[in-house]
């Protein structure tokens, strides 16, 4: 989680704000309510990066329950635990194959 710290903490102790900006992006508070960021450029690209990886994360997960939804609708589904099993390991052998091309 970002440190939280007063506007007051930039203007009388702006070491303590740039030297946690240096680990992550820093929310600078204003009468109690948010209203800045302070960061580094690598904290705050860190930071922008890891939003864009859990937004992919997210759409992936999403068109996987959807993709089983339809699947369970269409009368796609399998009691057989060990057949499942098999085809799983089928598929990710084949996608470790196919990473290593």
């Amino acid at each position: 989680m970002e440190p939280i710290m007063p506007l007051t903490t930039l203007l009388r102790n702006p070491g303590k704000v740039k030297d946690a900006a240096k680990e992550s992006i820093v929310r600078i508070t204003e009468h109690g309510e948010g209203a800045y960021i302070f960061a580094t450029e690598e904290s705050f690209e860190a930071y922008v990066r890891r939003q864009r990886e859990e937004a992919a994360f997210e759409e992936r997960l999403a068109r996987a329950v959807e993709q089983g939804l339809e699947d369970i609708e269409a009368g796609r589904v399998s009691d057989d635990l060990d057949g499942l099993f098999t085809h799983v390991e089928a598929k990710f052998q084949e996608e470790t194959r196919d990473e290593r091309r």
